[in-house]
């Protein structure tokens, strides 16, 4: 119980940093969907969905590496972590470098001639990301959550103000309603027509700070290099490489595949790229889920690692997922039952509702995903990364092939089924494989339970529909309620005795 409390504790850490931080910069939503129209904000959905794609590129799977080594033998992580920064940072500027080459080429090839600018900020951010990987993980190691917290809430509030301060102040000028004296300097520098890569000029500044943050993690690195220690590190990581290019596959390869197959006039009145657009934002929506999973993995993956040889690891991890499948059950209820609300506040103009539809479909399909990064203990502390690998590459193969059939017919929508049915299939094939080499008597009668469930409650309250907004709210949070004390009376053998936040559970 310790152990769960203790992974637990890092959890909030880790999901405080990211959920305060992200709910900030999520206020940024109604600012890019009032500033941009649909089309540039599709602009911005478009060009990070390639940045993830190549982010495997440049981490190489390093992280969980390191945390594979670095806990085989503690006492030699200093010179592990010299090895691999020294690794991570001279593959760092090569990469770079060769984006910074071809920056031109690639900014022709996706119709963004005399954009080329933009290529060059993103690829120095894909450069800062992965030098700054290895610090944030010894964090981890570690256990210095708050210290990991602070740094990632800095980095994301100094975005978010970066962001202000280019698309509301120096815009503002621009447009002659604040500061008329400066007004003229606006005008001569300031690039309305290309608003969006403001957004990426941010990205890069804030993120170039996270080197000066982490400067402490840095103390008593020297360059080392040892092909002989390295090359079986490699061996480990290479298949968390190919399995994080097919996990960016599933996950952004579709927003980036509805601009090329969606048929010319699928949507009235809407480009493809006005449609990337309207499904990026909603897209966001399911950033509730994406954090729970993030902040889980976050403290999970040095917890499975240290635990991995405990004889009752099994059962621990067991009751850690029934644990975490129901607070995610929890979040897609709350989230698609307050769709309307959510769509009223964030999405000041009405354009980008039209897609909130697909947001229980994306809700549910990240649940599965973090299902999946819960099963992959088994091949992660058994060095069996290359079944890893082949289950994420058929997964990215799953999404391309049923994107190439559903787009055409179904538009984003049918790519948010397909994001559903990838994960699903990844999960239940981890699943399969792993209760042969790492076996863990996982509640699959009671998790499938609570996902049917909750799909069933949230349709059933879809059903009810009227005219007032505040109306449905009310009506449909009953459904929360609902389920909250259906998961209390179920679990209730449990939870009873607990105190959580001062409140002892009944």
């Amino acid at each position: 119980m310790s152990s769960i409390k203790g992974l637990a504790g890092d959890t909030m850490w880790y999901g405080l940093s990211s959920i305060i931080g992200r709910m900030i910069s999520y206020l940024l939503v109604p600012l890019y969907t009032a500033v941009f129209l649909p089309g540039e904000y599709g602009i911005v959905t478009e060009l990070y969905a390639y940045i993830a794609f190549l982010y495997p590129l440049f981490t190489y799977g390093m992280e969980t590496a390191y945390f594979r080594y670095a806990n085989k033998n503690p006492e030699e992580e200093p010179a592990l972590f010299n090895l691999l920064s020294t690794f991570m940072i001279i593959s760092s500027f090569i990469l770079v470098g060769l984006l910074f080459w071809f920056g031109t080429d690639m900014a022709i090839w996706l119709d963004y001639k005399g954009k080329e600018v933009v290529f060059y900020w993103l690829a120095a951010v894909l450069g800062v990301d992965a030098m700054v990987i290895l610090p944030f993980a010894r964090l981890r190691f570690r256990k210095q959550p708050r210290k990991f917290a602070m740094i990632r809430f800095f980095n994301i509030t100094f975005a978010v103000i970066l962001n202000l301060f280019f698309l509301v102040f120096c815009l503002k000028i621009y447009q002659g309603e604040w500061f008329l004296g400066w007004q003229a300097f606006m005008l001569e520098h300031y690039d309305f027509e290309f608003k969006a890569k403001y957004v990426f000029l941010s990205n890069l500044i804030s993120n170039s700070f996270l080197i000066i943050l982490l400067i402490k993690e840095f103390n008593g690195f020297h360059p080392s290099f040892n092909w002989k220690r390295l090359a079986p590190i490699l061996l480990y990581a290479t298949p968390l490489l190919f399995m994080g290019l097919a996990g960016v596959t599933n996950e952004m390869l579709s927003r980036a595949l509805l601009k090329i197959w969606l048929p010319n006039g699928f949507y009235p009145d809407q480009s493809s790229l006005a449609a990337l657009g309207v499904f990026g934002a909603c897209y966001k929506l399911s950033v509730f889920m994406m954090l729970g999973i993030q902040a889980f993995r976050y403290a999970a993956e040095p917890f499975f690692f240290s635990n991995a040889e405990n004889k009752d690891s099994p059962k621990l991890f067991a009751k850690i997922m029934t644990g975490f499948v129901i607070f995610c059950v929890l979040v897609f209820v709350v989230i698609s039952l307050n769709l309307e609300v959510i769509g009223l506040i964030f999405f000041t103009n009405p354009a980008y509702r039209e897609g909130l539809y697909v947001v229980p479909v994306l809700l549910m399909a990240y649940l599965f995903n973090g299902i999946y990064y819960n099963l992959s203990v088994w091949y992660k502390v058994t060095d069996r990364t290359i079944y890893g690998a082949g289950i994420t590459i058929f997964g990215a193969i799953v999404t391309v092939a049923l994107n190439f059939l559903l787009i055409p017919v179904m538009g984003y929508f049918g790519s948010s089924i397909v994001t559903l049915i990838s994960y699903f299939l990844m999960a239940a094939t981890s699943y399969l494989f792993g209760q042969k080499y790492y076996h863990v008597p996982y509640q699959v009668f009671a998790i499938g339970k609570y996902i049917l469930l909750s799909s069933l409650l949230v349709y059933g309250f879809y059903q009810f529909d009227s005219d007032n907004w505040r109306i449905n709210f009310l009506i449909r949070n009953l459904g929360v309620l609902i389920f909250v004390f259906g998961t209390y009376m179920g679990e209730r053998k449990h939870l009873s005795g607990r105190v959580v936040f001062g409140f002892k559970i009944p």
